[in-house]
């Protein structure tokens, strides 16, 4: 089984003076259902390169929490490991899949600003895909409302008070939402569809990553 691996939150634990990393279960769960390994990576800049080189992963996945040190996050030692495995994925031609903070992170890689929202943590709205449109569920605080242009990325819904829902990359294997996949009650196909289709156009290139 082809491996996936996926970033953690940090949760400051002030009593014991640690910073840990830790993931929802159902992030795990929800890799597993789309057909692959799922493995944590810890938030260490300095492993991300022995750690894909080592494990050889069919994708990565950026995950949520932590909103970005630049717009007010506590966690840098995250920005700094998402913008490493980026720079990986890119360099090595892995897919990659952001959602929630991970689309913010992508986002801000490739020069786009976020700005501070309302109305779109824990709540569900509709987004708007070409003439399709769907429900999904909304977990942030920052969002991102216009593309920078030349950025690479190209928007894939909105919302309909304009907030950029998902995007994804015009060459690269990079696709990226605003919403949690691992949060329905159910896992949604769409969802699993998603993954299954981006992470399998780098079975093409595994030799070249070996």
């Amino acid at each position: 089984m082809e491996i996936v691996i996926y970033t953690q939150r940090v949760e400051i634990i002030e009593s014991y003076q640690e910073r840990r990393d830790c993931a929802d279960q159902r992030i795990a769960a929800f890799i597993r259902q789309c057909g692959f390994l799922p493995i944590p990576v810890p938030n260490q800049e300095e492993l991300a390169s022995e750690i894909v080189n080592s494990i050889n992963p069919a994708g990565i996945i950026l995950t949520g929490g932590n909103s970005l040190a630049r717009y007010g996050g506590n966690a840098p030692e995250r920005d700094a490991m998402d913008k490493i495995l980026i720079e990986l994925a890119i360099k090595r031609s892995i897919p990659l899949y952001g959602f929630c903070r991970g689309m913010q992170s992508i986002l801000d890689y490739f020069g786009n600003g976020l700005i501070n929202v309302s109305e779109h943590v824990a709540v569900r709205h509709l987004v708007y895909e070409e003439a399709d449109q769907y429900e999904v569920n909304s977990y942030h605080n920052q969002a991102c409302m216009q593309l920078e242009t030349e950025c690479g990325l190209q928007i894939v819904s909105k919302t309909q008070d304009g907030v950029i829902e998902s995007v994804c990359h015009k060459y690269l294997p990079i696709y990226a939402t605003m919403w949690h996949p691992e949060r329905e009650k159910e896992f949604l196909y769409r969802d699993i569809h998603r993954i299954k289709t981006l992470f399998n156009r780098g079975e093409k290139s595994q030799d070249e990553r070996k």
